[in-house]
C-alpha cells in the first residue's frame, strides 16, 4: 500500500510561498491502477515526484509499503559525466540487482547504439528519456509511476513502451498522471482530479471526467 496523508508541498517565490499541493490524501493498494487528471501546471509531476521520494513534502506523511519506481522516463537522477552503461551499473547497484544480464535488454530497448558508451551529458532529452525508460524496465517494482512524458520517441518506440509496461507488468500497481482522459480510461480503474492543489477522488470514471471538464480551466 501507498498512503498519502495531508500532504502539502510549497515552493518559495518572490514575496512568499506558492502552495502547489494542498493537503493531499490518497491511497493505492497492491495491483491497483489509479489515474490522476490535471491540466498542465496543476501539480501532477510534483505529486509523482513526492510519491517516488525524489522530493519531500513540506508537511504531511507518505507511507510506502511496497517498492515504488522513479517517474518513468525521468532522467534527472543520471550522473552526466558517466556513460549510459555506467549509469545502469550504478542504479542496479543501488537497488541490489545484477547488472551484466540487464545490459542486452537496455541496449536493444533504448536503441542508443554506440551512445550507451558516451557520457549522458551529451544526450538529447529524448535519448535520456529512452535510457531512463529502459532502465526502469530492468529494475522491477511493485508500483510504477507513470508521467505523461512516457510518450517519448516515435510511434513504434511508444508501442514498445506500452507493451513492456501495460502488458508484461499488468499485475503491478500503477499511478498514472495525465491531462488526457482517454489515456486514463484505457489504463486505470478509477481516477482522481487535481485542481488548484486539491485532489478529489472518484470511484466512477465518468464522474471524474465530468468534474475534470467542469474545472478544466482552474489551474492555480
Amino acid at each position: 500500500m501507498i498512503q498519502l496523508t495531508n500532504v502539502v508541498k510549497r515552493y518559495p517565490i518572490r514575496g512568499g510561498q506558492a502552495t502547489i499541493l494542498d493537503h493531499i490524501n490518497l491511497q493505492i493498494a497492491s495491483g491497483e491502477k489509479v489515474g490522476i487528471l490535471g491540466r498542465n501546471g496543476a501539480g501532477k509531476s510534483t505529486l509523482i515526484r513526492l510519491i517516488s521520494g525524489a522530493e519531500r513534502p513540506t508537511s504531511g506523511t507518505i507511507i510506502r509499503d511496497m517498492s515504488v519506481s522513479w517517474p518513468l522516463a525521468f532522467g534527472g537522477a543520471f550522473q552526466g559525466s558517466l556513460t549510459g552503461l555506467d549509469n545502469l551499473r550504478f542504479i542496479c547497484r543501488i537497488y541490489g540487482t545484477s547488472t551484466e544480464d540487464k545490459i542486452p535488454f537496455v541496449q536493444e530497448f533504448s536503441e542508443l547504439g554506440k551512445y550507451l558508451s558516451e557520457p549522458v551529458k551529451t544526450y538529447s532529452s529524448g535519448m535520456r528519456a529512452r535510457l531512463a525508460f529502459a532502465i526502469s524496465m530492468v529494475v522491477e517494482f511493485d508500483c510504477f509511476l507513470i508521467d505523461e512524458i512516457i510518450a517519448v520517441g516515435d510511434a513504434r518506440f511508444h508501442e514498445k513502451c506500452q507493451y513492456e509496461l501495460f502488458e508484461k507488468r499488468k499485475d503491478r500497481a500503477m499511478i498514472v498522471v495525465s491531462h488526457d482522459p482517454g489515456f486514463i480510461r484505457e489504463h486505470c480503474q478509477h481516477a482522481s482530479v487535481l485542481v488548484k492543489g486539491k485532489l478529489t477522488s472518484f470511484n466512477d470514471m465518468d464522474e471524474a471526467f465530468a468534474y475534470y471538464n467542469a474545472h478544466s480551466m482552474e489551474i492555480a
